[in-house]
This record gives C-alpha cells, structure tokens and sequence, in this order.
C-alpha cells in the first residue's frame, strides 16, 4: 500500500501541475455553494412555503445545468457579473411558471368535479390530460401574439388560411408563415431544436 502512495507522490513532484482551469461543474458548483442559500431566502419570503421554496431553488440551479455553454460572443450562465439578478430572473419565471400550473389544475379539477362521477377520468387521464395542458401553456406563452392568434384561430375555430388572413388583416401567405412558426415551435418545445 506504501508503494502506490510513494508512487503518486513521486509523480506529484515530478511533474509541475497548472491550476486547472475551471470547468462548467466547477463553476455550478462554486456558484451553488455561494447563492444557494441566498436563493433560497428570497424565495422563502416570496412563497412563504420552505418546501415549494426548496423546490424551486433545485430547479433554478437544474435549469443551469441545461444553460448553452459559453462562446466568444457570450458568457454563458455560469460566468456572469450579476449572478443574483441572472438566479432571481430564472427562479422568478419558474415561480410564474408554477402559479400557472396551479391555476390550470384548479380549473381542470373544478371542471372535473361538475361532472356526475360516472363520467370521472382515471388518476392516469387526469394526469395525462393536465400534463397536456401544461405543454399547451408552454407552446402559446413562447409564441408572438399574432403566431398565437393565428394558430388559435386556425385549431379551435377551425378557421381556412384564407379567413385567418381576412380576420387579422394580413396576407395569406403571412398566416402560413404565422402557422409554420407555431409549428416550429411546438416541435422544438417538445423534441428540443431540429438537427
């Protein structure tokens, strides 16, 4: 056993070791340990609940580890001059992001619960049914109003290309591209971006 440490410590020495440069976990790390209990606190007074606080901490520091790496042009995530303000904004857009599920939920249950009983769906459809209304909410608030209007016009109104265009005022060519952006973006939101 003595040997591999006089091994390792031969080669230690032997070989003049850089400071190694920091690494996207290190700097999660290092930015983890000095905002992670600030966040927390903020976050804590705005819910006024520890557990939904605590959550929302882990997903904004998750929602980094998913940030695009930095490039010459841009910083990335992990390498910021502001790293409370860049935190609060994302913790921020999941708070609001989670007040609507909420609100969506209780819809759906209040909805739910005017039904007669025969007519309840299981734990499974209901899940699967607020699961698909989340994704719903994700894919219209990313959209432009006018993609949005073109898009909910063209799938709940059932409206032709041509009435769409005649509604917003626009060419029909434009409601293509309005609806060909939708689709995009719904693809992207659910698949990630097309190769």
């Amino acid at each position: 056993m003595h040997y591999c440490r006089a091994a390792a410590e031969f080669l230690k020495a032997s070989m003049p070791l850089a400071d190694p440069l920091p690494t996207p976990d290190t700097r999660l790390q290092a930015l983890y340990g000095a905002h992670h209990g600030w966040l927390l606190g903020w976050l804590r007074k705005k819910l006024n609940n520890q557990h939904q606080a605590a959550d929302l901490t882990h997903d904004t520091f998750a929602r980094l580890l998913g940030a695009p790496p930095a490039t010459s042009s841009t910083p990335g995530a992990l390498a910021l001059r502001s790293p409370r303000a860049y935190l609060t904004t994302i913790a921020r857009g999941l708070m609001i992001d989670s007040f609507r599920r909420a609100d969506l939920e209780q819809a759906y249950l209040a909805d739910l619960a005017a039904l007669p009983p025969a007519l309840h769906p299981s734990p499974e459809e209901r899940l699967l049914a607020l699961q698909t209304l989340e994704a719903l909410g994700r894919i219209l608030d990313a959209m432009t109003p006018k993609t949005r209007q073109a898009w909910l016009l063209s799938r709940l109104d059932g409206l032709a290309h041509a009435d769409i265009a005649a509604q917003m005022k626009v060419s029909v060519p434009r409601v293509r591209q309005y609806l060909a952006n939708a689709a995009r973006l719904a693809y992207q939101l659910q698949f990630g971006e097309a190769h």
